[in-house]
């Protein structure tokens, strides 16, 4: 995990301050963040692929590079 300088300064000041740790206040920021429900009205986004969705012949999704180079040839 990588986070801004700023922000774990801050956050390890918030551990110090209120006598825990830093892991420890990650954990329940993150806890209280995940607990949330989304705001009333805002609808999850929701993917529906054509009849025929299947990936062209020779295409694999996994090897990133190989269909960079795909999407650049189609240019």
């Amino acid at each position: 995990m990588r986070l801004n300088d700023d922000l774990l300064v801050a956050a390890k000041q918030r551990a110090a301050a209120e006598n825990t740790t830093l892991t420890a206040l990650i954990e329940d920021s993150l806890r209280q963040t995940l607990s949330r429900r989304p705001p009333a009205g805002v609808r999850r986004f929701e993917l529906h692929p054509f009849d025929d969705a299947r990936t062209r012949a020779g295409v694999d999704l996994d090897d990133s590079a190989a269909l960079r180079e795909l999407m650049d040839g189609l240019r």
